[in-house]
């Protein structure tokens, strides 16, 4: 999924494409970059990015002094019709887009805009099979995989919250599911337990700690599918992968942008704050080995809780809002467990980088569950009282 931040090199383009690991693909990509309505021509390409699922270039133009490109090769394995995630994330950037144009300086952030493909449509599908979409790219911005400050935690849930209410009055109903039952806790578990049984690469054993912290906990992480099933929350507009580093920040760290739609469709903003503090409140990486190094940060919770509820506080339900610190346990269950699943099916869904790489992180995300759960009446304290104040 989308990915994208400043080259940390420093280097000018003309360095970054003869690169060896880069040369060979070159051609592949500028000449991929063709197939766009873009202006200039491109120059040259780097690849950017931390993310599980695509894979991302920003894209050079010249002659100097044109914006450049952000192009990306869409996983089609798991997003299954590109037409329809086309069509969610087209209906969603000129939503937004003409939010942020009515408001004018009221709302001081960047729109993402897709680039039409010469065929019209807004992918390009290879030779080869690919799928291929182009961005404009933001540029002078940065993202963080980890949050260092609360001034910029305060900034990611304002950028959130922002989201959330910019979103409001788009029908949720008008868009599809892009993968089904994404945080659907009966079905992740129902996939769990069949692949515990089947276990296709004998992993089981090595895992039996993580398989039974989750069947201690199973049962008690299906409060927000029941919420929502018997309407006691509604269905909105959610974004479904709300980690820290897809904000992108200006060069002054206030938060101006809100990328990587792919999952944008039909959710609970539980989801969508739950995993924001996953990632936005947490000590450690998401595939921190070392679990000492793993807990919640009370003070970045606190400030990412302030500038979400600043912004969409108003637009949310008394059940929303009662539910949102169990909705940072959830989130981190469900991740834990989906990454735990892919181990035990043999590394199918997430890219890894190494051997082991999906046990350790749904071992990294248990041990955030266990520090929030020690934490859990502070959690729920503060966004009271914080709820309070923005009511």
């Amino acid at each position: 999924m989308m990915k994208w931040m400043l080259n940390g090199s420093g280097r000018p383009w003309k360095y970054w494409i003869i690169n060896p690991e880069r040369q060979n693909n070159m051609n592949d990509i500028l000449q991929i970059v063709k197939e766009f309505r873009i202006d200039g021509t491109a120059s040259a390409f780097e690849r950017v990015g931390s993310g599980h699922i695509n894979d991302s270039y920003r894209i050079a133009i010249s002659p100097a002094g044109l914006p450049g490109y952000f192009l990306q090769r869409i996983n089609h394995q798991i997003f299954k019709d590109i037409p329809l995630l086309t069509d969610n994330i087209l209906k969603v950037t000129k939503h937004i887009s003409e939010k942020i144009r009515l408001a004018g300086p009221c709302i001081q952030c960047v729109g993402l805009s897709l680039v039409p493909a010469r065929d019209g449509h807004f992918f390009y599908r290879d030779d080869e099979g690919n799928y291929w979409r182009m961005f404009n790219f933001i540029g002078g911005s940065r993202s963080f995989d980890q949050v260092p400050n609360a001034g910029l935690a305060y900034e990611g849930g304002k950028a959130f919250g922002l989201f959330l209410r910019l979103t409001a009055d788009l029908d949720a109903d008008s868009l599809s599911e892009t993968i089904k039952d994404f945080h659907n806790i009966k079905t992740r578990l129902a996939a769990f337990k069949k692949t515990c049984e089947e276990d296709p690469y004998k992993r089981a054993e090595e895992a039996k700690n993580e398989i039974l912290f989750i069947e201690e906990r199973s049962a008690g992480m299906h409060k927000i599918l029941k919420l929502g099933l018997s309407g006691r929350i509604p269905l909105r507009v959610t974004h479904n992968d709300t980690k820290f580093n897809n904000i992108l920040f200006d060069e002054n760290d206030k938060a101006i942008c809100i990328v990587d739609l792919d999952t944008v469709m039909p959710g609970y903003v539980l989801y969508d704050f739950g995993d924001a503090i996953r990632t936005g409140a947490n000590t450690g990486a998401e595939d921190e080995a070392d679990l000492e190094k793993v807990n919640i940060n009370m003070e970045l919770f606190e400030a990412y809780c302030r500038g979400f509820l600043e912004s969409a506080g108003r637009s949310l339900t008394l059940e929303e809002k009662s539910h949102l610190a169990f909705s940072a346990r959830f989130m981190t269950f469900i991740i834990g467990l989906r990454f735990l699943t892919d181990f035990l099916a043999g590394d199918t869904y997430y890219k890894i980088h190494f051997p082991g790489h999906n046990i350790q992180r749904a071992r990294a995300q248990f041990r955030l569950v266990q520090s929030m759960e020690q934490n859990a009446s502070s959690m729920e304290r503060i966004i009271s009282d914080l709820c309070k104040s923005n009511s």
